[in-house]
């Protein structure tokens, strides 16, 4: 059985640094944790569960603290985590049977990433990442901000997940980092002009927003995922300002890059819900339900293909006076989410309309 070391970089994480360490404290061989300046009980609570403690000064660039952290690791594999990810219990019985049987010629183990939840405790929204490397082959992180792993030779897709459950969050930290980068002069790379107009986004500024994403867009140098998911971020910006005919040629746009995506076809099928044009709307809905994605497709929102275009169609086929239909639709949304109130009302508006279709039988 392989061995592996957790390495991890913290700040100010007293809330959340004992669940996540609880949870894997049984699942690895070593905990090594990267102080990058906190001020409250991090380090206190860290040291009930390792004493490899280290401090890294913050200068400002995640890539940089997270290979320092994995400087520490003495094990074979490394598993990296931030302090709000948890192993559910059903994942840390996963990763027992992935670390038991894990070959050790494996250079790089991917993992989902959940990152939401319905009301239900249902994943709505993950994406894949690399969480175990083996330390030999000296993989590295890169980026300031939004960081990532480099790997490469043989990998493997997990069933494992890692689930991320922040109880809060600092939304000006990275912003910051990227203005701070932009006003020293230093030239963002293709990525971290993609992150930068997410951000950009999340905090209102529109208009420069739709200016990075299009320098990214158009340097032609992206990976093909942010590319689509640039495209319907630009859709957002736009639909802000409410530009409609930028927000529709954005949502096209995307299909420049792959077969129309679920989310692609929502959007769409929104464009035209609007316009009350229901016949063209259902059209693309039920394209969101048809079309099949790859279990493994790096990002995910299940929202698009299970739940909402469900319940859209409900409310379509209701325009059409199609009750019969809509009260399908209805109940097939209901199966994902069986106590949300809208679709709970209109279970009773359509028990009620169809019943009294059967009495005048």
């Amino acid at each position: 059985m392989v061995s592996i070391s957790l390495c991890m970089i913290v700040k100010n994480e007293e809330d959340v640094i004992g669940r996540c360490l609880a949870s894997v404290k049984d699942l690895v061989d070593e905990i090594n944790i990267v102080d990058t300046g906190s001020t409250d009980n991090t380090k206190l609570i860290t040291k009930q569960f390792t004493d490899r403690i280290f401090d890294f000064e913050w200068i400002n660039h995640f890539a940089a603290a997270r290979n320092f952290s994995f400087q520490q690791a003495t094990k074979e594999y490394i598993l990296w985590l931030d302090a709000d990810d948890v192993f559910l219990q059903e994942d840390q019985e996963k990763f027992k049977a992935l670390k038991e049987s894990l070959s050790s010629d494996i250079d790089a183990v991917s993992m989902n990433y959940n990152l939401s939840f319905d009301n239900e405790g249902n994943v709505s929204s993950l994406l894949r990442r690399y969480r175990l490397v083996r330390k030999d082959k000296q993989f590295q992180w890169i980026g300031a901000v939004h960081e990532y792993l480099e790997v490469g030779g043989k990998l493997l897709d997990s069933d494992v997940s890692v689930s991320h459950l922040p109880l809060s969050h600092d939304h000006t930290r990275n912003i910051n980092i990227y203005k701070q980068l932009v006003e020293s002069g230093e030239s963002l790379t293709p990525r971290d002009t993609f992150y930068y107009g997410n951000e950009l986004l999340d905090h209102g500024h529109f208009e420069d927003a739709i200016f990075y994403y299009e320098t990214f867009l158009t340097s032609k140098l992206g990976w093909v995922e942010d590319n689509i998911r640039a495209c319907f971020k630009l859709a957002d910006c736009y639909s802000n300002i409410n530009d409609k005919e930028n927000t529709l040629s954005s949502i096209l746009r995307s299909f420049e890059y792959a077969i129309p995506r679920p989310e692609a076809c929502c959007r769409l099928g929104f464009h035209f819900m609007e316009q009350f044009k229901n016949y063209e709307a259902v059209f693309w809905y039920n394209q969101a339900l048809v079309i099949k994605q790859n279990p493994n497709t790096p990002f995910q929102n299940k929202t698009f293909t299970t739940w909402l275009p469900h319940l859209q169609l409900c409310v379509l086929y209701d325009r059409l006076q199609q009750f019969e239909l809509a009260n399908t639709h209805n109940e097939l949304a209901r199966s994902f989410l069986p106590n949300d109130e809208k679709i709970l009302h209109n279970k009773k508006y359509f028990d009620r309309i169809l019943n009294k279709g059967n009495e005048k039988l």
